[in-house]
């Protein structure tokens, strides 16, 4: 068996077929050609991906609680890391003023 693949030749269309493709293409009022502006606002569909980025960066750091206080914020349901994160924020807050 080749390892090459053997794939069909391209028929390319003649100036005359192109310019019957394209004058029925524009005439084709759901189907009209992008213009010059929406091809420039064009973006690679992998830089719209994931999730947005926040204008609050946050630092990813390894830290170690007790258990108690992880299983408490845990069973506060989804989101508890944020809920953590804003206990810390008050604490900061409190402990700054002073």
């Amino acid at each position: 068996m080749s390892k090459g693949s053997k794939r069909p030749a391209v028929a390319m269309p003649t100036v005359e077929e192109d310019k019957a493709i394209t004058a029925a293409a524009r005439s084709d009022p759901d189907a009209q050609p992008l213009t010059p502006k929406q091809l420039k606002e064009m973006v690679p569909l992998r830089t719209l991906r994931g999730r947005p980025k926040s204008d609050n960066k946050k630092l990813l750091v390894s830290v170690r609680y007790s258990p108690e206080v992880v299983a408490y914020f845990k069973s506060t349901g989804a989101g508890w890391q944020s809920r953590m994160d804003e206990a810390l924020r008050e604490y900061v807050e409190q402990h700054r003023a002073a």
